[in-house]
């Protein structure tokens, strides 16, 4: 087996690693043969199954992304700056709903401070059980933190049927976290219950670059070691070695790990006295379509019910028309859509039922009105999507004490098991990747002296 040796290296080129090998000039490995993981752009013509990694010269393709929509929210200003150092940037406000498919009724997001778009009676108990919720921090779970501060007849109407979607299944079992992406605000409520509420949450403003993803990560991967088709079989930690499906290897003395954190505590054996979190998997169904007579505005909706379990569309192209087909940007007919459907870990669904399941949300879709003809539909599998915990489990700390003894150092939103943006991931890998440089670069000169 061909084996190189390095004091330090990265698994891993999505934004968290390509920012750590971009300032550190360490090696990162990549298991497919593009950077950018599951925030990178990719471009199909119409009737073409052929994903390109760059926009054809003529601009006739859709741009997709591997993951479904992915915009740049929150961030400090320094790492705006850095991004849009490599590639322009572009703003945008945020317009988003929640959908119901049986009253074929559109309210903004979020639903509880737009209750004026509700039914008289459901407004009227809304705000009673908003008003008279314990807001109850001692929840266990997020059913049961959901229900204790929006009360039964939200609970009922969207948040119970939408996350039992979109956490497959989990929602009455993990712990509640996130709590600021559904702010609970009671003035708020009564707000928008009857006048125009302003927005609130954590994207209600985001940024994107100009010409996709892929610019982005391609232009920090230009300046980068990556060595790409290196999926991690294996990892020997007591010997410090890394085994490729290729064959290859590779010897460390530190590792920067930004694969998912249960998928390290696989690959390398390690164990701990806890259930591992669990961790959901996405299909993303991308599609390029006709637009249809009743296709929404919004960049995502959110969908508590649909004939096959997806729980949101986002329409790549309402946020901007460079995810079109150059000839199809001004006239606005056609649409660039990205679907997510939840399941649950080691339920991945087989090529046959993918195809099943993709003919299925054509005909929702276009049943509902958004879309018309389909020229093109190319889905694709996220594995680790989400990252959930048990109620006072401390499985995470445990799993990133027991991999730092081991000279493995997770960072970024997977390895660390939280939930952040691409501005967050790309802090984290310049953070990382100048320390272990630093670290690095003292140990070569105390070697040296």
């Amino acid at each position: 087996m061909k084996q190189s040796s390095t004091k330090m290296l990265i698994l891993g080129a999505g934004v968290t690693g390509l920012a750590a090998g971009w300032v550190s000039g360490l090696p990162v490995y990549e298991a497919e043969e593009a950077p950018g993981g599951i925030c990178s752009s990719y471009y199909l013509r119409p009737g073409n199954k052929t994903r390109l990694h760059s926009p054809p010269d003529d601009g006739e393709a859709y741009r997709f992304e591997v993951g479904g929509g992915h915009w740049i929210f929150g961030g400090d200003a320094l790492i705006l700056q850095f991004i849009e150092s490599l590639t322009p940037l572009k703003s945008y406000d945020r317009r988003s709903s929640v959908y119901f498919p049986d009253r074929g009724m559109f309210v903004p997001y979020p639903l509880q401070n737009n209750l004026k778009y509700l039914d008289p009676e459901i407004i009227e108990k809304a705000l009673r059980e908003m008003a008279g919720a314990a807001h109850n921090h001692r929840a266990q779970t997020m059913a049961e933190w959901l229900e204790a501060n929006f009360g039964r007849t939200l609970y009922d109407l969207f948040f119970g049927p939408f996350h039992e979607l979109y956490t497959a299944g989990l929602w009455k079992s993990i712990a509640p976290q996130d709590a600021y992406k559904s702010p609970v605000n009671l003035s708020l409520a009564i707000e928008g219950a009857f006048n125009h509420s302003r927005p609130v949450g954590y994207n209600t403003r985001f940024v994107y670059p100009a010409e996709g993803l892929n610019a982005l990560t391609q232009r920090i991967a230009s300046r980068s070691d990556i060595r790409y088709g290196k999926r991690v079989a294996q990892i020997d930690a007591r010997r410090r070695e890394v085994f490729f499906a290729d064959g290859s290897g590779a010897r460390y003395e530190q590792l920067l790990s930004t694969l998912p954190l249960n998928r390290m505590m696989d690959l390398t054996g390690l164990s701990v006295e806890a259930a591992s979190g669990p961790s959901p998997s996405v299909l993303v169904i991308n599609l390029g379509a006709h637009r249809g007579p009743t296709c929404p505005e919004d960049h995502w909706v959110y969908v508590p019910h649909s004939n096959c379990g997806f729980h949101r569309v986002g329409f790549y192209s309402n946020v901007d028309a460079s995810f079109l087909p150059a000839s199809a940007r001004k006239a606005r007919e056609r649409v660039s859509i990205y679907v997510e459907k939840a399941f649950a870990e080691g339920q991945r669904p087989s090529s046959s039922e993918v195809s099943e399941l993709s003919q299925h949300v054509v005909e929702q879709l276009q049943q509902w009105g958004w879309i018309a003809e389909v020229e093109t539909i190319d889905p694709t599998w996220i594995d680790v999507a989400y990252t959930w915990s048990r109620p006072g489990s401390n499985w995470k700390q445990l799993a990133l004490q027991t991999l730092e003894k081991q000279g493995i150092y997770p960072v970024g939103r997977y390895a660390r098991w939280v939930f952040q943006g691409i501005a967050d991931s790309i802090r984290d890998g310049l953070l990382a990747g100048a320390a272990a440089s630093n670290a690095a670069y003292r140990e070569i000169t105390v070697s040296a002296s």
